[in-house]
């Protein structure tokens, strides 16, 4: 007996420097959906966001997490914003951060043109670092704050 809301759940993202706010989205996934699909952005895709680890260690990374997931789940490998969302009818609702919404209203705009039912969209608010900012895999590039938020100090 399944006591879920949804049968099939999309979440996606490039998922670079794994950290808070992608365990918070990957989690809210699995809370709602019976099964997920989890899109990973390709290099050549994710490559616009300027130098990210390769596609391979980032669904590495994932595979760890989910090792403590129940087993009903896809990785798909990302070459363009809307993976199978645009036409798997099976998919009933899609997890985004604030950040990622808009794609995800993209995609029902896509799946009404093409004669689909709309996705329930679940927006997660952004995870917050030490200093009340968000955490992102691009602050964590740089150096200002590790992956669960915490500032590092800067030795000057």
């Amino acid at each position: 007996m399944n006591d879920k809301p949804y049968r099939k759940v999309a979440v996606g993202g490039t998922f670079d420097k794994f950290h808070e706010g992608h365990r918070k989205l990957v989690d809210k996934a699995f809370e709602i959906g019976s099964y997920v699909v989890i899109g990973v952005t390709s290099n050549e895709f994710g490559g616009a966001k300027g130098k990210i680890e390769p596609c391979k260690i980032r669904m590495s990374n994932l595979r760890s997490l989910l090792q403590e997931k129940p087993p009903d789940y896809d990785i798909q490998e990302l070459n363009e914003p809307y993976g199978t969302t645009i036409f798997d009818e099976e998919i009933d609702a899609i997890v985004v951060s604030e950040e990622t919404e808009p794609t995800a209203l993209e995609i029902n705009r896509i799946r009404r043109e093409n004669g689909m039912k709309a996705l329930d969209i679940l927006s997660i608010g952004m995870v917050l670092a030490e200093d009340g900012r968000p955490i992102s895999s691009t602050r964590i590039r740089k150096g200002e704050i590790d992956r669960e938020g915490s500032i590092i100090m800067d030795d000057q």
